[in-house]
């Protein structure tokens, strides 16, 4: 099946979606393009021209069944299959990121985590095994995985990278604020808690000036 061309901000509100969706499935039945904008505080045209990409129109007077709207959000994100993933650096990000269990509502699944302090070699956390990093790449080939987690500090994230991609990571989850280097045909999406953070202070600042 051909993939279907979204745009990257509504490839980003679709997950948004899913989970407000998730959680009334058992309150309702059908909800409306106008109830989920109200809900999200934001325009139902653009509500609309998003489901748009993964379901037809809503039924007059009734809009979309929840459930339908659920699997076919699901199905357009690839959450039906396990994306199976590896997480590197198992410091306070990293232990948090292992200890949460909605990503299994995305398809995703981390199997593995990996960390330089020996102390952590052959525990678990919330299930998932800690190795030592040198057994990265056996280990990333054994599970199949296609995904990993960088949850570095930022001075090993280009090492950690360059490993991924050498135990055949196509997609990269960067918690480490670096640009890092990677080869054509490897995703690299950078989550910079950073920027995020001069965002709110900015908007602080603008507010407290008013």
């Amino acid at each position: 099946m051909q993939a279907r061309e979204i745009s990257l901000p509504t490839l980003r509100r679709l997950p948004v979606y899913l989970h407000y969706l998730t959680s009334i499935r058992e309150e309702r039945k059908n909800i409306s393009a106008t109830a989920i904008a109200a809900y999200f505080g934001i325009n139902d045209v653009q509500v609309r021209k998003d489901l748009g990409v993964v379901s037809g129109t809503g039924r007059p007077r009734t809009g979309y069944v929840v459930e339908e709207l659920i699997a076919q959000i699901r199905d357009c994100l690839c959450c039906k299959s396990d994306t199976k993933a590896v997480l590197v650096g198992v410091g306070n990000i990293g232990k948090a990121l292992l200890s949460y269990s909605g990503f299994a509502d995305y398809g995703l699944k981390i199997v593995a985590a990996f960390d330089t302090d020996s102390r952590l070699m052959g525990s678990y956390i919330n299930g998932k095994p800690i190795y030592s990093v040198s057994e990265l790449e056996r280990v990333c080939k054994e599970e199949n995985a296609s995904l990993g987690i960088i949850a570095v500090p930022v001075a090993y994230a280009q090492t950690i990278c360059d490993k991924l991609v050498f135990s055949g990571i196509k997609a990269i989850w960067n918690f480490a604020p670096a640009i890092l280097k990677k080869p054509e045909g490897v995703l690299i999406e950078n989550e910079n808690l950073a920027s995020s953070l001069a965002i709110l202070s900015r908007h602080l600042g603008e507010s407290a000036n008013e």
